[in-house]
């Protein structure tokens, strides 16, 4: 999964979807489109006053709570994991560390209880289109 399939999925697709699996590259990416939104929202308010910067801060915080939620919960679902792991996040420094090394692994080979395999999906498409072609 290409940056911008990634970050389509997650705020078209499946906005507010906690089911099903999410790749490592769509988690990823999704990260770096949130970080990149952070940085230029940074740059914008050098521009404008600290009111407006607090205000839009907020707005595209709220806006993207639920795909970023989604994204971690389908990334967790990838790692046959319940969603509810997110919340080992709230033990402060380990909690961070033990997501992180969750969301680097790859994730379980084949189905699993929460859906099929997204890269053999993602294979199976780009066999389609090649063969097509």
């Amino acid at each position: 999964m290409n940056f911008k399939t990634a970050v389509k999925t997650c705020l078209k697709e499946k906005y507010i979807d906690f089911n099903g699996r999410a790749s490592r590259s769509e988690y990823w990416y999704f990260v770096l489109f949130y970080i990149i939104v952070c940085f230029v929202i940074g740059i914008i308010g050098g521009f404008i006053s600290q009111t407006a910067l607090g205000a839009l801060s907020v707005i595209v915080s709220l806006g993207l709570l639920l795909p970023s939620f989604g994204v971690v919960v389908r990334r967790l679902h990838d790692l046959d994991k319940r969603g509810w792991w997110i919340f080992i996040n709230l033990i402060p420094i380990l909690g961070g560390l033990v997501l992180l090394f969750f969301f680097v692994q790859r994730g379980t080979a084949g189905p699993n209880r929460f859906g099929p395999d997204p890269l053999q999906n993602q294979k199976a498409a780009s066999n389609g289109t090649s063969n097509q072609l």
